[in-house]
């Protein structure tokens, strides 16, 4: 195994802390088609206690989920044949709402906002933890586990009502099309208005992440809710930018 791939950080494999978690055989598909970051994964959440599965391409991805299932899929966007992007689109299409933290190598944010909209998850850059990337693991499936929200419906603006039993969104009577982490998201922010939280507070709020990482994931999720239900997104009405601080929400 090459523990220097330009992929991976090397020097997590003899600094991270080696104790094993309690997965409780829960099963991860692999899809990536770098034999060495696929192989430095695999051992990282084996040692979770995680069942694991591997496969380098797109098309070998949909027929173990189709054959066998999974609880996560860990998907590199850059495969032979199908990619990443058109293995979720496809899963999504079908109904399948298997959590996805979607890998990416090529830096353009263009690929990580067209996966967060089909439905992904998450997302990591490459070059990564390997014990991050677990973390991350357990976090969408201890989020999945507690997902369900409850209250009444939310109006925010007089036009945009945000019902948490049916987990919609409409605006001026419209529905609007939210991926489930999007709703999770502006459903959090909008019952606790007036808050202002930090990138690292949402991460660990409404992804569940003990020890946050990247705060991308939450800026692009803002960034599309603010797309959605904002008449101006570029002057935000409700998802406010406190400076320095991160972002407060305004109900009227």
């Amino acid at each position: 195994m090459n523990q220097t791939s330009t992929f991976l950080r090397p020097s997590n494999m003899t600094n991270e802390p080696q104790q094993p978690g309690n997965a409780n055989g829960l099963r991860v598909l692999i899809v990536e088609d770098d034999a060495n970051v696929a192989e430095v994964v695999d051992l990282y959440l084996q040692r979770d206690n995680f069942e694991t599965m591997r496969v380098g391409d797109g098309r070998n991805a949909l027929e173990r989920i189709n054959s066998v299932g999974a609880d996560v899929v860990v998907l590199d966007i850059m495969l032979p044949g199908l990619d990443g992007l058109s293995v979720a689109r496809k899963m999504r299409e079908s109904g399948d709402r298997t959590p996805i933290i979607m890998l990416t190598d090529r830096g353009q944010e263009s690929d990580v906002v067209l996966g967060l909209e089909l439905g992904a998850d998450d997302y990591m850059s490459k070059p990564f933890s390997p014990a991050e990337l677990v973390a991350r693991v357990h976090a969408v499936l201890r989020r999945m586990g507690t997902a369900t929200v409850s209250g009444p419906p939310v109006t925010i603006g007089g036009e945009i009502v945000i019902s948490s039993h049916r987990r919609t969104v409409t605006k001026a009577g419209e529905e609007l099309a939210l991926t489930h982490k999007e709703f999770d998201l502006l459903h959090f922010l909008s019952t606790n208005p007036g808050t202002v939280y930090t990138r690292e507070q949402l991460l660990e709020k409404v992804w569940g992440y003990e020890h946050p990482g990247d705060t991308s994931t939450v800026t692009v999720h803002i960034r599309r809710l603010r797309s959605k239900i904002e008449a101006d997104p570029e002057n935000p009405a409700h998802i406010k930018t406190v400076w320095g601080v991160g972002y407060r929400f305004d109900v009227e």
